[in-house]
């Protein structure tokens, strides 16, 4: 696995967040990555199926258990663990009638783990980032909200954000724009702020570390991505956070998602 700044032990527990852009597409892809880096936690976004397509069969010969929550050609939320999973929750916990497939959370041993695919919003100001706004506000409550606190949570997902200008190519050209409005990056902080601490931030400041490229105009090849995707850990597990990264191998070759995994290993 290429990753950046790595130097987890042998031990350590490795948790992925992947948007892969249609499971059933890339399935084979992501069998055969699991079977090489074996993490022990992995949250997938925008898995693009209903519930009775989810490949359970073949994850399991792989050993991984799965939850998911899905809905048909979009979105799409799903958590696969080597641990089976358990108090599982489908949708945000205010019981909000939302047909859009974006959070679930399960219990994974001591850890709480969501998996959320944040609304895109389409443009600033649009009827679609409205709701993107009070999509995030919900998620914020619902993670104050906890009645065991956040010290053991891990928020794991496509945010849809990119929380600053070091994550972004060329900040003056997206200033503003959609995924870099500073209202977006205020939701954002605000997640961190309830307790929760980005996990490549807190070992990787340096700009030009993205995990999302447009499939046009060569952008991956000449590096012109975002970082919207993130582990967002708690203060417990961020204390024992060893190393984060992101698999950049994994945009390449046939048929890629335009996602990159993102990872973070947790000592005992």
């Amino acid at each position: 696995m290429t990753a950046v700044g790595r130097t987890a032990k042998e031990k350590a527990m490795r948790v992925v967040s992947w948007n892969i852009n249609s499971l059933r597409k890339r399935l084979e892809r992501l069998l055969h990555w699991l079977g090489e880096t074996k993490p022990a936690v992995v949250c997938l976004q925008e898995t693009k199926c209903n519930d009775e397509q989810f490949p359970v069969a073949a994850l399991r010969e792989a050993g991984y258990h799965a939850v998911f929550h899905g809905q048909k050609s979009y979105n799409g939320v799903a958590i696969l663990a080597t641990t089976e999973p358990h108090a599982v929750r489908i949708g945000l916990c205010d019981q909000v009638d939302d047909p859009q497939a974006r959070v679930i959370a399960a219990t994974i041993g001591e850890l709480q783990v969501y998996s959320i695919y944040a609304p895109n919003g389409q443009a600033v100001g649009s009827t679609a980032y409205a709701y993107k706004m009070e999509w995030y506000n919900r998620l914020a409550r619902c993670l104050r909200a906890q009645e065991s606190g956040l010290e053991r949570v891990l928020v794991c997902g496509d945010f849809n954000v990119a929380p600053n200008d070091e994550d972004v190519h060329d900040p003056a050209l997206w200033r503003g724009a959609i995924m870099c409005s500073e209202e977006e990056r205020a939701a954002f902080r605000a997640l961190c702020g309830a307790g929760l601490s980005d996990t490549l931030r807190l070992l990787h400041p340096e700009p030009g570390l993205f995990s999302w490229w447009d499939y046009r105009m060569l952008a991956f090849p000449k590096n012109r991505g975002l970082r919207i995707d993130a582990i967002l850990a708690g203060k417990d597990l961020a204390a024992k956070c060893t190393a984060a990264g992101i698999d950049r191998e994994m945009r390449k070759g046939k048929e890629p998602s335009d996602h990159a995994p993102v990872w973070a290993d947790f000592g005992s």
